[in-house]
């Protein structure tokens, strides 16, 4: 294949490549394209974020179009499409957060960290990512940080673990 792009070619690592082609066992034969979650997943955990080049490279992996793999890329929320920081703060801003406090605990976040929505902080170490429901309406406002979630946050404790994270 000729390159005609300045920028460099996204390929797995070749630990990540073995990981890759394990991962296709466990899908029938001409079902690779059921794959395409965890190779994301493991792109992301290559790059710090899913770029196009890198989902180009998926898409031939998988022997599919590459728009295939942008609709997946762009539907869920947990594939970042540009680059973030050490640590992506996506916070709840549905109805149950935001009649438990979540407006004002979010607008301090936000001030915090000095960044709004979609934007990283200047010391690139927060992301801060807006999300439908996190599926813990009973515990708001809440936010989730990688598999973490942050529970009844007020702005003591956002404070508290914005700090310790910062350490």
């Amino acid at each position: 294949m000729i390159e005609t792009s300045d920028k460099p070619r996204i390929e797995f690592t070749p630990e990540r490549l073995e990981r890759a082609k394990e991962l296709l066992t466990h899908y029938p034969e001409g079902r690779q394209k059921s794959a395409l979650l965890p190779l994301l997943h493991l792109l992301q955990e290559q790059e710090g974020w899913t770029p196009t080049e890198g989902m180009d490279y998926i898409a031939e992996f998988l022997g599919i179009q590459p728009i295939e793999v942008y609709e997946v890329a762009t539907f869920y929320t947990m594939y970042h499409l540009d680059p973030v920081g050490k640590h992506v703060i996506e916070y709840c801003r549905t109805g149950p957060c935001m009649l438990m406090g979540g407006e004002e605990v979010y607008a301090h976040l936000k001030q915090k960290i000095g960044a709004q929505d979609g934007e990283t902080s200047a010391d690139q170490l927060f992301t801060i990512k807006p999300v439908e429901c996190l599926a813990a309406c009973g515990w708001g406002p809440c936010f989730q940080i990688r598999e973490k979630y942050y529970t009844h946050l007020t702005i003591e404790k956002v404070d508290e673990i914005i700090d310790e994270l910062r350490k």
